[in-house]
């Protein structure tokens, strides 16, 4: 049976989630990887509320750069929000995406931000 790229995606998704969740001290970084924009949020999975988001989508910071440094901005982001929230440690949960590009460059910048992960 063939799979396509989206199913292929959910099945390593359903994976990872069973094993990772997010609290309030160590909530989940969610990356979410479309083909124009990058987004990345903060979840605490027990209460279900996202505390920081950050996104490429309508952000100056991001404009005439290509998506890989668009992704760096984002981790930057959202690790400076997180700061200021009073988070250190996070799960990074790459959402079924492979750890290599964009993904790869908003982790790194989010650990350079000053997160734990």
């Amino acid at each position: 049976m063939a799979f396509s790229k989206l199913k292929r995606r959910l099945k390593i998704k359903r994976r990872i989630r069973k094993r990772i969740s997010g609290t309030s001290n160590t909530p989940r970084l969610s990356v979410y990887r479309s083909n124009k924009q990058i987004y990345a949020q903060l979840i605490d999975d027990i209460n279900g509320v996202t505390i920081v988001s950050a996104s490429s989508y309508k952000n100056k910071a991001t404009e005439n750069k290509n998506k890989k440094d668009q992704a760096t901005v984002v981790g930057k982001e959202v690790a400076e929000k997180a700061i200021k929230a009073g988070i250190q440690t996070v799960v990074f949960d790459r959402n079924g995406y492979l750890y290599h590009g964009r993904v790869k460059s908003l982790a790194d910048s989010a650990r350079e931000g000053g997160l734990k992960f």
